[in-house]
């Protein structure tokens, strides 16, 4: 897929330039090269993507974080709720919605590192799921920029791998989703 990953001068640009789409959909093969066609060729780049099973058998979510002009976006979620395997196409920026992301670190350390390393876990309420002689992995959850604190208190130690789920979403109260 080729995409435009556009650079965004501040923090407080890059804020309010990200749109937090919610799709549900046919389960059915293609729909996702569909949807990432429609971003690709207005050149906007899928900053997050997570697909899953929704409560209704025979269909999916697909959750996408993208950023761009919000004029764009409006009109590229048009052409995705037209798309003839997408049942409907929203925009929940700005909306009453919980999000949430998960995200695995596994770091290499030594005994001595660990003290250290396990008071940041405990205090960002995050877990350790495996234990070994040189290595720890742990879990968290929680706001993009929670898991983006933890990340960077945990730099100054070895950092072998990360895996980040995306962002979800839901809409609050008896909004759709």
């Amino acid at each position: 897929m080729s995409a435009v990953v556009h650079s965004l001068p501040d923090e407080a640009q890059r804020t309010s330039d990200f749109h937090r789409i919610s799709l549900f959909v046919k389960n059915e093969p293609g729909v996702l090269a569909r949807v990432a066609m429609v971003f690709s060729r207005r050149g906007y780049n899928i900053e997050s993507l997570v697909v899953s099973t929704a409560a209704r058998e025979g269909y999916s979510r697909m959750t996408i974080t993208s950023s761009g002009d919000p004029e764009t976006l409006e009109q590229m979620i048009k052409q995705l709720a037209k798309l003839v395997d997408v049942v409907h196409a929203i925009d929940h920026t700005g909306d009453a919605a919980y999000e949430t992301e998960i995200a695995l670190i596994k770091l290499r350390c030594s005994s001595d590192e660990r003290h250290e390393i396990l008071q940041i876990v405990e205090h960002f309420g995050a877990k350790v799921v495996d234990f070994a002689r040189d290595s720890l992995m742990i879990r968290i959850y929680g706001s993009s920029e929670k898991l983006d604190a933890i990340r960077d208190l945990l730099g100054k130690f070895e950092i072998a791998e990360i895996v980040r789920s995306g962002k979800i979403l839901m809409a609050r109260g008896r909004a759709t989703t």
